[in-house]
């Protein structure tokens, strides 16, 4: 008798990344030099769950890349430029962001991405823009999209009060708070979508960030936020945080929890 073996190999399906699509047309030359996103994803694949990554820099420096640890992970990754300060002017710069999530709503179908799994993140500077769009929600509105369509806002060590670099700008020094409609703080409800807020360590951090942060989750907490969820990550500074701080965005972005009932 002849034995035959035979062995069936699953290939994975590629990896493909398509660099610098334009997000926002007609916002002027520097807005068409700036305002361009890459999209890695998976050939062939559909209905996966997609990151919309920004980066950091303090919005006055920084480019888009594809994070290393959200990649070969079953996720959709779109990295985002955005103008940066002093060049543009900070409502400019929000406003990128929310152009940039729109566009995903509207064309990450044809890379595979399902419209009901789109998460916002981002690091330092990334993590205010993620807060300040899901959080206020006209600049996503100015684009025909609802802010609390986004299955999460997982900011790492993003500023809530007025930013740092904005505060710069009108001769205010990084030690002197502000909280005015440039804050996230500024603009807590209970009905903003589900809430995985990232900080490194206290003594760690930069300005008062761990402090800010814990008060920004506080308040969505008094608010009546059903589902915000605050993680310190012990031993780590505002730079390095980032990298632990990739697997708790991934623990939630490939195994959500059931979406939480509003009027219950």
């Amino acid at each position: 008798m002849v034995l035959c073996i035979v062995a069936v190999v699953a290939y994975a399906q590629e990896y493909k990344t398509v660099e610098n699509i334009p997000y926002h047309a007609d916002a002027g030359e520097y807005a068409a030099e700036r305002c361009k996103l890459d999209v890695y994803y998976q050939d062939g694949v559909k209905d996966l769950p997609v990151v919309v990554w920004f980066h950091g820099g303090g919005l006055t420096s920084g480019n888009k890349q594809i994070p290393a640890q959200l990649k070969d992970s079953k996720i959709i990754v779109v990295a985002v430029n955005y103008r940066l300060l002093p060049k543009a002017e900070l409502p400019e710069v929000i406003d990128d962001a929310a152009a940039a999530v729109a566009w995903a709503f509207k064309n990450i179908a044809q890379y595979g991405g399902d419209v009901n799994k789109i998460y916002v993140s981002g690091h330092s500077a990334g993590g205010y823009l993620t807060n300040m769009i899901g959080l206020d929600k006209k600049w996503l509105a100015k684009y025909g999209i609802d802010a609390d369509k986004i299955a999460a806002l997982v900011p790492f060590s993003g500023q809530v009060i007025t930013h740092f670099a904005y505060r710069q700008s009108k001769g205010m020094k990084n030690t002197q708070p502000l909280i005015d409609e440039f804050a996230p703080l500024y603009w807590i409800r209970p009905d903003a979508p589900k809430m995985v807020i990232i900080s490194g360590d206290r003594e760690e951090e930069m300005l008062g960030r761990y402090e800010e942060t814990a008060y920004f989750w506080r308040m969505l907490k008094v608010v009546g936020h059903p589902d915000v969820t605050m993680y310190e990550l012990d031993g780590y500074n505002h730079g390095e945080m980032a990298a632990p701080a990739f697997h708790l965005l991934k623990k939630y972005v490939i195994y959500p929890r059931p979406k939480m009932d509003w009027n219950r």
